[in-house]
Parts: structure tokens; C-alpha cells; sequence
């Protein structure tokens, strides 16, 4: 089967706004000596671009994807882009705790896209 926009655009559009959004909420996290007002001005604008592609990623996702698939696509997503962030910009270390975690979350995103199990 080939890989159509309708398939691949909101991944890729998934991806590029979690980067948006991480930045928006976990970015200021190295800057704890900014008042927290202007952390949460500057959070809202890169916020905005995070909008800018989520919306238009799930409107041209759901021509292919139930809204459900979308959603799980979204929070694995998510998770890779934190686990990567965290560890890059924030300098944390991800445990196994993390690890066992976040597979038990892509586990239930297999079972979303598995589709009907028969009863």
C-alpha cells in the first residue's frame, strides 16, 4: 500500500509540533530564575506554533485516521520527543522505571491500532 499525504503529513506535522510544545512547556524549566510570568508569556507564543500544525496535522490525519488513532498517535509521539528532550536539553537520565512505562503506553497504542479484537 502506498504511503498517501493523508497518512503521512500528520505524523510528520505530530512531530514537528510536539517539538513546539515540549519547548513550551518544559523549555523554561533551565531558566528558573525568570519570573514566572514572562516564562509563561513566552510558553503561550511558542505554544501558538504548536497550534499552527496540531490542528491542521489532525484535521488532514482524520481523512485516514479515527480520532481515537490520531490521539494514541499523538502521546507516543509525545513521549519520544520528551524522552529525547529531557535527555538532550534538560540533561535528565531516563531509568527503567521510564522505560517500562512508556512501553506499557506504546503497548496500548498497538492495541488502538490493531483494531477489533473478535469477541
Amino acid at each position: 500500500m502506498p504511503i498517501s499525504i493523508p497518512h503521512l503529513a500528520p505524523v510528520l506535522m505530530l512531530v514537528a509540533s510536539n517539538v513546539f510544545m515540549t519547548f513550551a512547556w518544559y523549555g523554561h524549566l533551565k531558566f528558573g530564575s525568570k519570573p514566572l510570568w514572562l516564562v509563561v508569556i513566552v510558553s503561550w507564543g511558542i505554544a501558538f506554533f504548536e497550534y499552527c500544525l496540531a490542528v491542521p496535522a489532525n484535521r488532514i490525519g482524520h481523512q485516514v485516521y479515527s480520532a481515537a488513532e490520531l490521539k494514541t498517535m499523538q502521546e507516543v509521539i509525545t513521549l519520544i520527543v520528551f524522552a529525547i528532550f529531557s535527555v538532550t536539553f534538560l540533561g535528565e537520565k531516563l531509568t527503567m522505571n521510564h522505560a517500562v512505562g512508556f512501553a506499557l503506553i506504546v503497548a496500548g497504542a498497538w492495541f488502538v491500532f490493531r483494531g477489533p479484537i473478535p469477541t
